[in-house]
């Protein structure tokens, strides 16, 4: 083992010297990526993700995600194998974006809210491409055509959902029990839904005004490390691609993928999609293959996220147990899942597709490289916490609908 780790150091070690080298000797492809990827970051991730992640620093320190856990329980257990405090994992990270479901995942995990199975469960089908991404960067701001958005977006749910059902099977003897909060189980579940959350926000004795400054530090914080992580994967897929690294994993993606159909002119943009996600789909948009063609490779990339969203993932997970296997794997089925979901339904939606619908802002987006989201942000917050009341009213109902079952035939 420790020799293993030792090889894996040098190996690392040996990366960041050609990095090195690279930057000394391309100073300005080094520059051009450095740009690309503070732009990527500041007109996308940046708003993109900021107000989710002060959002949900807020509520799980008001104890939302306790109320969440108690009243949710009977639906997220059946369905995918977690606790009820899934739920807002589950919301939040489908309504924002990578990397948050894995942050928000590690907090509860750090909180002892899941188990490590749980929680490697939670993380796998919890991370998305954000809908602003899919809908108005892919979409509008690449292929100029926003009736492709619920054709992109909805495969790649779909397939990350039907994921999260399978791995309900996954570690289903887990040894280890986590301690449940003592509630009186004779009372309502919406009563001691709100017992759950009146305790923990006693148990805080920091003021709102310092619990909203904490989260904001926090968000801000999140945020900076993935940019640097975004910068950093620009810098690296312009000196691979200036070095000819991409064009050589093309060639063996296509030894792969081109007997199963699939165009030669996206591999270059799946080659750099294994890197970061947002160069990878412009290039797919902008490949000289058919749209069905373009649309499999934006699946896969987006499924995929590129290591760099990985590496995002993996820093903040950091802290925690939960190992990174499963998350890898449920992202190569992801992206296989989605490429399959987009070509069936590239069918039916064909019709919807064969005109180009574009917005009256459609011109002003696709000349702005990379999009501007600023706009967009708060109306995908409001989403989320509307996804959040929804969930809560469903499992309320079916609360209603479960005890007036047993009331009504309850012996006599």
């Amino acid at each position: 083992m420790k020799k293993y780790q030792e090889t894996i150091r040098l190996f690392w070690t040996a990366c960041a010297l050609l990095f090195v080298v690279g930057m000394i000797t391309h100073p300005q492809t080094v520059y051009e990526g450095a740009v690309y990827g503070l732009g990527a970051w500041w007109n996308i991730v940046f708003p993109s993700l900021l107000p989710f992640f002060i959002v949900s620093e807020l509520l799980m320190n008001f104890g939302v995600v306790h109320f969440m856990g108690i009243l949710l329980e009977p639906v997220m257990r059946p369905l995918f194998n977690v606790p009820g405090e899934g739920s807002f994992v589950l919301t939040i990270g489908y309504t924002s974006g990578y990397p948050i479901g894995a942050m928000v995942t590690a907090r509860l995990r750090a909180q002892k809210l899941c188990t490590r199975i749980e929680a490697e469960r939670l993380m796998s089908f919890t991370n998305n491409s954000s809908p602003l991404f899919m809908l108005v960067a892919v979409a509008v701001g690449m292929f100029h055509n926003a009736s492709l958005g619920p054709l992109i977006a909805g495969a790649h749910y779909l397939a990350n959902i039907t994921i999260g059902l399978a791995l309900r099977f996954y570690g289903r003897n887990d040894p280890e029990v986590l301690p449940r909060p003592v509630t009186n189980r004779n009372s309502g579940i919406l009563k001691r839904a709100l017992a759950e959350i009146l305790s923990r926000q006693h148990q805080d004795k920091r003021p709102p005004g310092q619990i909203i400054g904490d989260a904001v530090k926090h968000a801000i914080n999140n945020l900076l490390n993935i940019g640097g992580f975004i910068i950093l994967f620009a810098v690296i897929i312009r000196l691979l691609t200036q070095a000819g690294f991409i064009d050589l994993l093309a060639r063996i993606l296509g030894l792969v993928l081109v007997p199963f159909g699939l165009s030669p002119a996206v591999l270059p943009a799946l080659a750099s999609g294994l890197f970061e996600m947002t160069t990878g789909t412009r290039l797919a948009s902008e490949a000289a293959a058919p749209l069905l063609h373009q649309l499999i490779a934006v699946a896969m990339i987006l499924a995929w996220g590129g290591l760099s969203i990985q590496a995002q993932a993996a820093s903040m997970i950091a802290g925690t147990d939960i190992r990174m296997g499963l998350f890898i794997l449920v992202r190569i089925a992801h992206a296989i899942l989605a490429a399959f979901y987009t070509f069936l339904m590239f069918g039916p939606a064909e019709g919807l597709t064969r005109h180009v619908i574009q917005p009256v802002f459609a011109p002003l987006v696709a000349a702005v490289q990379p999009v501007s989201l600023w706009g967009e942000s708060l109306i995908y917050l409001l989403l989320s916490l509307l996804c959040m009341t929804i969930m809560i009213m469903l499992a309320l109902i079916l609360f209603i609908i479960t005890h007036i079952r047993f009331v009504l035939l309850r012996p006599r």
